[in-house]
């Protein structure tokens, strides 16, 4: 038995007793709702022992179990043994959601209550949960308690990392300037003032870097933007002399990161912006004025990048780039001489990056995933899964990194060896539909929706599909999944702009045998206008070699092949004089015409 989670779980059990509390329910996420979630806040890997960054644990007196989705299957029937814990795999036929679980372990409980925790969870998600707690049987929830704060007596702080500026050669735009932007934006929407959560969107308002968050270039803290004020709630210890002056040259006054409930409560403005999405409950509910309910402003402005940025990028992918092809030019050496595994290439290629210039970490954490392990979609090699490469198969690496003048992401799908006909002719399709997407002419304003199918309809001709999105925006120098715009099937209104990066990452994934995916960094441009208004075309941004060794030529179109030709032309141009004579040989092998 694993007497630590044991334990937790029993003290866990005592408070709620004395609550009169009968389940508590850990989300993986914290009162900022980012993707990565600071120590502080790992309540659920916690009192489970599950580390995926993914998951939900949930602990009733008489039971516990922890959901979570297919990367994390393996890892999870591992440290879940020996624990109070049952897996509920998600979107496997027979698990039931967490709401119709609880409706049945407490149905014979007289008046139950389920606990979470109201600073970590978001407004619209303890709404939702609250209406289908009601509908198993009249179950209450309980959003003022966290037992954490009592069982936990070695719990992290907030992390109390410096925070750096992020100067004007890598932002492009000042923060006085972003916050007359917001404030008249916030006018249009008929808004006195906002509370920003998003700890990337603080970043960005502010022109501010820091290091408290995995893979993402933020720190910790909430912003109040009124009609004449803007203040930053953070811990003092993490500003710098030169910060605090930087600030208030900036017209941004600060206050401590505990204090905005305070500020939230005797807030005194007409209204006030919030997004149910995007702030937790309890902060939601402080203010006592009206609510205008609706998403921020912000992600919209900032993912159009201004030319500074855009500039930044271009010189962010290329480094990238160049580390990419010195990786792959070792790659299959190094698998044919054998001892090579999904985490020692991953570690081979971060050790690459590490060595570019203005290099400053992972965008995220790398997937290395060989053969059948690349048929899950986002698959995380860990000392349980890591598994030998041989010299045949796919393997599907998709990674990235941060610079300071811009952040990666980059999927390529290489051939170690010997194919089957089936394996090149999915690689080829997948090719063609990311060629498809990258050839997109469309009108300005066509939201991401409109134009997913553009690169799915080669597959579904075949009959076949992928459930992720085609692609998603990207952050400069902060978050690699950025919105609000989106490629994908499911309706996303966010219209697309020119000046918006965007992935491009259509695959397939054939079920415990091999998954490929191919995957660019685009920035929307200009791509002309008629008498029938504005048009706007994708530039790769991305310079990295194509495997052109699985294709089967002739399933591709002249029009694809010349657009395969004339990208691989651009990425040897672009490379090629940041190169070595033996690894600029290679490249021109790479990037040859078929």
């Amino acid at each position: 038995m694993n007497e630590t989670i044991c334990k937790r779980i029993e003290a866990l059990r005592e408070v709620m007793r004395r609550e009169s509390i009968d389940a508590f329910i850990f989300p993986s996420t914290d009162p900022h709702g980012g993707e990565y979630v600071p120590a502080r806040w790992e309540g659920r890997k916690w009192i489970s022992g599950f580390d995926g960054s993914a998951g939900t644990a949930v602990v009733t007196m008489d039971d516990a179990a922890l959901w979570t989705d297919s990367r994390y299957f393996l890892a999870a029937e591992q440290q879940l043994q020996g624990t109070p814990f049952r897996l509920m795999k998600e979107r496997v036929e027979g698990t039931p959601s967490i709401t119709k679980w609880l409706g049945m372990r407490l149905a014979a409980t007289a008046s139950p209550a389920v606990g979470v925790d109201g600073m970590v969870n978001s407004a619209s998600s303890v709404e939702h949960l609250t209406r289908a707690l009601r509908a198993e049987g009249g179950i209450t929830v309980r959003t003022n308690y966290d037992p954490l704060s009592i069982i936990w007596s070695d719990r992290p702080s907030v992390p109390q990392n410096k925070v750096v500026v992020h100067g004007m050669e890598y932002a492009g735009e000042t923060c006085s300037s972003k916050l007359r932007r917001i404030r008249k934006k916030l006018k249009e929407m008929h808004a006195c003032g906002m509370l920003v959560s998003a700890l990337d969107d603080i970043a960005w308002t502010l022109n501010l870097r820091g290091t408290d968050v995995y893979c993402t270039p933020v720190f910790v803290a909430y912003l109040l933007i009124t009609s004449e004020r803007a203040t930053l709630f953070i811990d003092n210890e993490k500003l710098t002399p030169g910060v605090e002056a930087y600030l208030k040259g900036e017209g941004v006054v600060t206050a401590g990161y505990a204090d905005v409930s305070r500020a939230l409560a005797t807030y005194g403005e007409y209204n006030i912006l919030m997004d149910p999405a995007g702030t937790n409950y309890t902060l939601y509910n402080m203010p006592r004025c009206l609510k205008v309910a609706a998403p921020s402003p912000i992600p919209a402005m900032k993912a159009v990048k201004n030319e500074t940025e855009i500039d930044g990028f271009r010189r962010a992918m290329l480094r990238d780039g160049v580390a990419m092809v010195k990786f792959l030019r070792w790659l299959l050496p190094a698998v044919a001489a054998g001892g090579q595994t999904e985490m020692s290439v991953s570690a081979k290629l971060e050790q690459l990056r590490a060595e570019q210039e203005l290099y400053r970490g992972l965008s995220f954490d790398t997937i290395a995933a060989y053969g059948e392990h690349g048929a899950i979609v986002h698959y995380e090699p860990t000392p349980a899964t890591d598994v030998a490469l041989r010299p045949e198969g796919f393997l599907l690496l998709d990674s990235g990194a941060q610079y300071l003048d811009g952040t990666t992401d980059i999927t390529r799908t290489i051939a170690l060896g010997p194919l089957t006909d089936e394996q090149r002719r999915v690689y080829t399709l997948v090719l063609k539909a990311h060629i498809q997407l990258e050839l997109c002419v469309f009108p300005r304003g066509a939201s991401g929706t409109q134009i997913d199918a553009i690169a799915r309809g080669v597959l579904w001709r075949a009959g076949f599909n992928f459930l992720h999105g085609t692609g998603h925006g990207v952050g400069s120098y902060l978050s690699v999944h950025e919105g609000p715009h989106q490629i994908r099937m499911e309706y996303k209104p966010a219209p697309l702009i020119e000046g918006m990066t965007v992935t491009d990452e259509p695959g397939l994934y054939m079920p415990s045998q091999f998954g490929v995916r191919t995957e660019n960094t685009l920035l929307i441009v200009p791509g002309g206008e008629t008498d029938f208004g504005r048009f706007l075309r994708f530039e790769p941004l991305t310079l990295c070699p194509i495997d052109i060794a699985p294709i089967i030529r002739t399933m591709l179109t002249d029009e694809e092949a010349a657009w395969l030709n004339a990208y691989h032309r651009t990425v040897f141009s672009r490379l090629s004089p940041h190169l070595d004579a033996d690894t600029r040989a290679w490249l021109a092998k790479a990037c040859a015409a078929i």
